[in-house]
C-alpha cells in the first residue's frame, strides 16, 4: 500500500510533547485510552477497549480532565489581571506566554467540534466571540 501523499509519517521520537504530557499519558486515567489506542493500530480488542471506556464514571474519563482543567483554569478569571501582567512581563517571557497560548483556540475548537458537532463548535465559539467583542476593553 502506498503512502497517502496528503499525509506525512512522522516517528514518534520527532513528535513534540508539552512538559507534563508523559505523566499525563502513564496516569490512571489515561490508561483505558492508551489501551484503546493500542487496540487500533493492532485491529484487535477495538470493542473491548471501547466497552472498558463506555463504562468509565464522567469523572474518570479524558473528557473530563480537559473539562476540569478549563474550570480550575477560569474559575476566577479575571481580565483586568491579564491587562496588568501583559503590560508588566519581560519580553523573553510574553513569547512563551504566545508559545503556549498560539495552538490553544484551533485546539478548543477541535474539541468542541469533536463533543458538539461542527455547526454546535462555530455557533459556541461565534456567540463566544461576539460577547468578548462587547466586553469593555481595560487597557
Amino acid at each position: 500500500m502506498e503512502p497517502d501523499e496528503t499525509k506525512k509519517v512522522v516517528p514518534i521520537r520527532n513528535l513534540k510533547t508539552e512538559e507534563g504530557a508523559e505523566e499525563l499519558i502513564n496516569s490512571a486515567m489515561m490508561r483505558p485510552y492508551v489501551r484503546l489506542a493500542e487496540a487500533v493500530i493492532t485491529h484487535q480488542g477495538i470493542e473491548e477497549a471501547v466497552a472498558e471506556i463506555a463504562g468509565l464514571p464522567l469523572e474518570q474519563r479524558y473528557l473530563w480532565r480537559v473539562l476540569s482543567a478549563l474550570k480550575w483554569g477560569f474559575a476566577d478569571f479575571d481580565n483586568v489581571n491579564v491587562v496588568i501582567d501583559r503590560k508588566t512581563l519581560r519580553p523573553e517571557d510574553r513569547e512563551k506566554v504566545v508559545d503556549l497560548i498560539q495552538h490553544r483556540p484551533v485546539q478548543f475548537c477541535m474539541f468542541l467540534k469533536a463533543l458538539l458537532g461542527e455547526e454546535a463548535m462555530e455557533q459556541m465559539m461565534t456567540n463566544a466571540i461576539n460577547i468578548a467583542k462587547k466586553v469593555p476593553s481595560v487597557s
